[in-house]
């Protein structure tokens, strides 16, 4: 089984987020795995034990990512690479991202593609699925379970507090939701052997690519941090009292009626 994982560097939301010049500040922020990819990463691992194979986690950007994969190696991928787009690339998006990831995949004969459902800082959930239409290849979003039979696979789905089960073929792109398992803290052996397995680093030119190839079709305008929440206000009075006070409120202050 040829495994190949998508993972994304994002910062922690966890942590207090600051803008400089209106983009966010990274000096500081503290980075992580992007959630639903630690789904993605701890999926291919077992999908690996079981069925045999070996798993790649590929991450597209800054020479910083790298932290990230060894920690994904860590979790027990097999190897990581690395595309660097930093001298490239002034500007990317959704579009650029699974384009070189595309490119890259072309000819390495996956079995199966896991990604996060979306990435916790731009929440677009595109990359997986237009990766799977530029490779042609059947993807499922939002999965919370999978399981594959020779080359014939099931999966649940996620839909909206329901759930839908559907029957496919590899190879296949599926993203991962909350739910579908439960990631694994990289141990101290996996750490140390984290730093032995293989990491390659590429750059467009390795993949025939050049900037007008992958160029973005979408810009980013303005980042700003949502507006400070006031403080909520307490009715007293008689029930009916409050009834007409809120409604006033409603309709002079909120202007919502």
């Amino acid at each position: 089984m040829n495994i190949y994982v998508l993972l994304k560097r994002t910062f922690d939301t966890e942590e207090k987020i600051t803008l400089s010049n209106g983009k966010i500040n990274e000096d500081g922020a503290e980075f992580i795995i992007n959630p639903y990819d630690e789904y993605a990463v701890e999926e291919a691992i077992v999908k690996r034990d079981e069925l045999g194979g070996e798993v790649t986690v590929i991450s597209v950007g800054s020479e910083e990512a790298e932290k990230q994969l060894r920690t994904a190696l860590a979790m027990g991928a097999d190897k990581a690479v690395l595309i660097n787009t930093e001298d490239d690339l002034e500007e990317s998006d959704q579009y650029s991202t699974a384009k070189i990831i595309a490119e890259y995949l072309k000819d390495k004969d996956a079995d199966l593609i896991i990604a996060g459902n979306v990435a916790i800082d731009s929440g677009s959930g595109q990359v997986g699925p237009r990766v799977a239409e530029l490779l042609n290849i059947p993807y499922i979003t939002t999965i919370t379970k999978l399981d594959i039979d020779g080359t014939n696979a099931t999966v649940v789905r996620d839909v909206e507090g329901d759930s839908e089960v559907i029957e496919t073929s590899l190879p296949l792109l599926v993203t991962a939701q909350q739910g579908l398992n439960e990631p694994r803290y990289p141990s101290l052996p996996g750490i140390m052997k984290a730093k032995k397995k293989p990491l390659e680093e590429l750059e467009l030119d390795d993949l025939d690519l050049d900037e007008d190839d992958v160029e973005a079709k979408t810009k980013t305008i303005e980042i700003f941090l949502p507006a400070k929440k006031e403080e909520g206000r307490i009715l007293e009075g008689d029930i009916q009292d409050q009834v007409v006070e809120l409604v006033g409120l409603l309709h002079s202050e909120a202007k919502v009626i």
